[in-house]
């Protein structure tokens, strides 16, 4: 199993002694983040809060003026378990002129902070394309945790009609596979993204693309995602799914 990032998430302390939990406080926005985790051994700070879930809602918030005006705004999302308590929080880092210009394609670099305001995870994808008939300059992000220390990256497989990505650990070693489908855009139903084993044989998890309904998917560029992994997957495994929902 050791092959495809599992590991146990050590979660005793010395003598015992296990910390209360912190409880959930409403923030300015009225969000309800989810109670701080006790720090962990050998864990990035920050990541803590992944030992605790095996899924995570991503919430794209809508942009009043981008929809008015149709000029991109800085994208921002919200991550949230399956309680609906505020996670993580996430926005893109990207100028003006990149982001009207380049379009999905553009260059970013997505900053993603907890409920202490700290940046635990960074993302940085650089302008590449996605055509199939350009093999060689395919999509790649890497995933910082925390920014400066790279714990993973997700390339691109070239594949003539399928979308097909492959999660790497710090050391570029093959980890998951992800395997999406035919047709990325569907009427009335959710959009599922495989992650399997490196073999293929095993399902690992799944990045679903979920179906907002007929006015927002038709009038704005808001997305929701769902991300569901094993609660015993390697958090900095973790936190490279969380990039891979992004990068697609």
């Amino acid at each position: 199993a050791g092959n495809y990032g599992f590991q146990a998430q050590p979660m005793g302390f010395p003598g015992g002694f296990v910390p209360p939990p912190v409880q959930s406080q409403p923030t300015m926005d009225g969000a309800i983040w989810m109670p701080i985790p006790p720090s962990i051994p050998n864990c990035p700070p920050g990541l803590e809060y992944l030992t605790q879930i095996d899924q995570i809602l991503i919430h794209q918030q809508l942009e009043v003026l981008e929809i008015v005006t149709g000029f991109e705004e800085s994208n921002k999302y919200e991550l949230k378990n399956a309680l609906g308590q505020r996670v993580y929080f996430a926005a893109e880092d990207t100028d003006c002129m990149t982001r009207n210009c380049c379009g999905p394609s553009r260059p970013f670099t997505l900053r993603i902070t907890d409920n202490l305001g700290r940046e635990v995870i960074r993302l940085h994808r650089p302008l590449r394309c996605s055509a199939c008939c350009c093999p060689c300059c395919l999509q790649e992000l890497e995933v910082q945790a925390p920014p400066g220390t790279t714990v993973g990256y997700v390339v691109q497989n070239w594949h003539v009609c399928l979308p097909k990505f492959t999660i790497q650990d710090e050391k570029r070693k093959d980890i998951l596979k992800i395997n999406g489908p035919c047709v990325v855009c569907r009427c009335c139903e959710d959009v599922h993204f495989e992650v399997m084993s490196l073999d293929e044989t095993c399902p690992v998890g799944r990045i679903s693309k979920q179906w907002t309904g007929i006015v927002r998917e038709m009038f704005t560029d808001t997305d929701n995602f769902g991300i569901s992994f094993p609660m015993d997957l390697d958090v900095k495994m973790k936190a490279v799914m969380i990039g891979a929902c992004f990068l697609i």
